[in-house]
């Protein structure tokens, strides 16, 4: 593992943003270590996806500070946060549709040697990629698209993964198969994985920690096991 094992792996503190005048992230600080599942629960409009967004350093933010191994990184470019060892799968996915599956997962290669081959374990964790690698993205399901978005995340062997909504439209078989591989990442324990989630249920299976958020702020902290709490449901509740 790299980085101080006594650090958390991600650490943000009094982040603060805006956007167009509205202030939207509002003095959020929250951590993440090193084999852990840390979920981001909260409605529709809160901020959760600028907060991921903040950490891949594709929004601004206007103070506060975010810590990878200690090392700050608020003032880097994605790029950059990407090098250092941060992957990001955006809630969509995002996956170059005109490209084929191998060709997406090289793009997770970009800031590497060129001679950087694709790592085979991928395969392993998503064995459809491996059937489909000459397809272009575009023609796979929902689901298999978001296998590949968390794919080509991986490519780059991220010490840190943040995930914003890997569930949203794709079919419960895939699902699961989503929720075994952000288990074993986590038991390999190297890597810290940030899970923004609507899916209740999954979330709760997967969280070894939760943070609630509410118009901007983090209003609610705990141990995974709290999430069966009905005070945390309600928060969340629709």
């Amino acid at each position: 593992m790299a980085g101080n094992a006594s650090l958390p792996r991600l650490e943000i503190s009094q982040v603060e943003q805006y956007y167009s005048g509205s202030h939207i992230l509002r003095n959020v600080s929250l951590q993440a270590h090193a084999g852990k599942v840390t979920v981001v629960l909260g409605r529709n409009g809160v901020g959760k996806t600028t907060l991921m967004k903040s950490l891949m350093g594709l929004v601004p933010i206007r103070s506060g500070q975010i810590l990878l191994d200690g090392q700050p990184i608020q003032s880097l470019t994605p790029f950059e946060r990407a090098r250092m060892g941060v992957g990001f799968v955006p809630q969509g996915r995002e996956i170059f549709a005109r490209l084929t599956v191998e060709e997406n997962l090289r793009i997770g290669l970009a800031h590497k040697p060129a001679s950087a081959r694709i790592p085979g374990h991928l395969y392993e964790l998503f064995p459809v990629l491996k059937q489909m690698l000459h397809r272009r993205g575009g023609d796979l399901s929902g689901g298999q698209q978001q296998q590949l978005a968390i794919a080509r995340a991986l490519a780059a062997d991220p010490k840190l993964l943040i995930l914003d909504e890997p569930t949203e439209g794709i079919q419960p078989s895939i699902i699961k198969d989503i929720g075994r591989v952000i288990l074993a990442l986590a038991a390999q324990g190297s890597m810290a994985i940030v899970l923004v989630e609507q899916y209740y249920d999954f979330a709760q299976e997967l969280a070894d920690e939760y943070v609630v958020m509410q118009r901007g702020e983090i209003v609610r902290r705990g141990p995974g096991a709290e999430m069966a709490l009905p005070e945390v449901k309600a928060l969340v509740a629709i």
